[in-house]
């Protein structure tokens, strides 16, 4: 929280050093910022030079005063200043990338590390969005203006110097017209900046609508909710052009505006120069050689102009990257190894909310006995699915604590506490690719074919495998949808096998089957909770019956406990429960 507010702070200030900083902490290539930097002043020298040469043709014209060496000297130093330039425009174009690159890297690792509260406050959209569009922007900055920028600030330092050695009257004159530049540039700068950052997050809630309307096309197109959902985009779009519109009028204020001035100037310098040419004061290549500098700064100028525009956008855009990398991570590698996870987890007067709402768990107690089944049953909204998410540290409790062994399950690196739980949702969440591919999704070792067919058989999946064309090698589709819901279950209980947890947690992972798949689904099951500390969350009676211990939980509290035997005489809910369980049973 601490972290945000800070982000927050940051953001409000405008300020160009947090952007800064996130793009040095990338860590760019020292040795080729420097080479790209030496070839660029080279070039911008080598065009400095030009005026002069041409300012002394101009005073001493004739064509015996240009010796053939002065043409080879000339075409060489064009030759070597293209050519310094293109290898400068090269190497600040490959350190913007990777730049980028390691941006959008790091933001990539910190969005995994992220815990899941910051999920729980922040739209998949929109997360999509700043390790996408934001960035994006960036590296627009890097590869596109950088180069630009750094040319022009060379050519104007070197052309303003070599204006002021040959005029420093017309020199001042032409300077008079910075303040008036900046006077308008400078709020301009800061409206640009105001407006990126509400485009980007417009860009975001865009993406999220997006996001979420084509991951669940199937309820819209069930629901009749394309016209919503068309709206809802519609509306974005709009919002989106109506700032497009806006960034468009500051940039047609911008633009006409530094080449009226630069415009006023050149009128200036060549009237003001004229006199002075005629006076004798000043020589006809000098005012050429004026005129060709003006012509240098001109063109850098528009430059600058385009980059501190582009600057203030990325300013503006990436004050969510930063929010989003100063945001705690889970301590992933921190703390003790859970060596034997085969002992008693005990749950002592735990209470937990969720941020300020009213608390969801009130002063909970239980233990898992290693090797024993204990189911959690009761009205939906009771807590069950929360203490799931505690014992698998996605959350942290406000008061009391969870034990193994004795030890606080805090204590404990989370990626070897986790390394022991085997979880089976409801839902039985598969990813895009194939049926090996989500058995062995997050192993963290080799798995032989063997293995694979093994675990397949226990979980009862070997028998619709072995029937498609491709066995396991078939595409399941986008979050498994070209399988049924029986079929993703075993699935997912495969893959629990094949992580071979010592400790298990089903939640209502037979709840949407139909009778025959949920039969078969139990008994894959049973194969899989056999010797294990396991956790159940169950609507069904079939699945609890049997358990060691039940917990009866309503309102975040636990009402009662006991086996199925105890709870049927001590527990009125618990028998209404059970007897609705089996009318249901008997009408099937």
């Amino acid at each position: 929280m601490k972290s945000e507010m800070k982000a927050d702070k940051k953001g409000k200030m405008g300020s160009w050093k947090p952007f800064l900083r996130m793009i040095w902490e990338t860590k760019p290539s020292k040795w080729m910022l420097g080479v790209a930097l030496g070839l660029s002043i080279v070039s911008t020298l080598v065009g400095l030079v030009v005026p002069l040469f041409t300012k002394n043709v101009v005073d001493s014209f004739t064509l015996t005063s240009i010796s053939s060496g002065q043409i080879v000297i000339l075409a060489v130093a064009f030759l070597g200043q293209a050519a310094a330039a293109g290898v400068s425009i090269y190497l600040l174009s490959r350190i913007g990338q990777t730049v980028v690159a390691k941006l959008r890297d790091r933001l990539w690792k910190k969005l995994l590390a992220l815990a899941i509260p910051y999920y729980d406050k922040h739209r998949t959209g929109d997360t999509i969005s700043r390790v996408t569009n934001d960035t994006a922007i960036v590296k627009g900055l890097i590869t596109e203006h950088m180069t630009g920028f750094f040319n022009g600030i060379i050519s104007i330092i070197g052309a303003i110097v070599i204006m002021v050695l040959l005029d420093w009257k017309m020199t001042l004159i032409m300077l008079l017209a910075v303040p008036l530049v900046l006077a308008v540039m400078l709020p301009i700068g800061r409206m640009i900046m105001k407006l990126s950052k509400s485009l980007q997050d417009e860009t975001a809630t865009f993406t999220s609508n997006l996001n979420q309307a084509l991951s669940e096309i199937r309820l819209v197109k069930a629901s009749n909710a394309e016209p919503l959902e068309y709206e809802r985009g519609k509306g974005s779009i709009m919002k989106l052009l109506q700032m497009g519109i806006r960034e468009g009028k500051l940039m047609a204020f911008i633009s006409p505006l530094i080449g009226l001035v630069m415009m006023g100037m050149l009128v200036l310098i060549i009237g003001y120069g004229g006199m002075r040419v005629s006076s004798g004061e000043l020589t006809a290549g000098d005012l050429v050689a004026f005129i060709l500098y003006l012509i240098q700064i001109v063109m850098p100028i528009n430059q600058i102009s385009s980059f501190v525009t582009q600057m203030n956008k990325a300013v503006g855009a990436t004050e969510r990257i930063i929010e989003t990398l100063d945001s705690a991570e889970e301590p992933t590698h921190s703390g003790d190894p859970l060596v034997n996870a085969r002992q008693p987890i005990a749950i002592e007067k735990v209470s937990f909310a969720y941020g300020d709402n009213d608390a969801v768990l009130k002063d909970i107690n239980f233990t898992l006995q290693p090797g024993k089944v204990t189911a959690i049953v009761g009205p939906s909204g009771g807590g069950k699915t929360t203490m799931f998410s505690l014992l698998e540290r996605f959350y942290e409790p406000q008061s009391g604590s969870i034990k193994i062994g004795g030890k606080s399950i805090y204590d404990l690196s989370l990626d070897s506490w986790r390394s022991h739980i085997g979880y089976v949702s409801q839902e039985s969440p598969l990813i895009a690719g194939t049926i090996r591919d989500n058995l062995t999704y997050g192993a963290n070792r080799e798995i032989s074919d063997a293995e694979i067919t093994y675990a397949a058989r226990m979980a009862y999946a070997d028998i619709f495998i072995e029937e498609l064309p491709d066995k396991y090698e078939t595409e399941v589709g986008e979050r498994g949808i070209k399988l049924s819901g029986g079929q993703r279950q075993r699935i997912a209980i495969a893959r629990a096998l094949l992580r071979d947890p010592s400790i298990l947690m089903l939640d209502e992972a037979t709840s949407s089957l139909d009778s025959k798949s949920e039969v078969v689904v139990q008994q894959a099951l049973d194969n899989l909770m056999d010797g294990r500390t396991t956790l159940v969350i169950a609507h069904r009676l079939s699945t609890v019956v049997d358990a060691d211990q039940i917990l009866f939980v309503e309102k975040g509290t636990i009402t009662g406990r006991g086996t199925h035997e105890d709870l049927l005489r001590s527990h009125e809910l618990y028998r209404e429960f059970a007897n609705q369980q089996l009318r249901i049973l008997e009408q099937v």
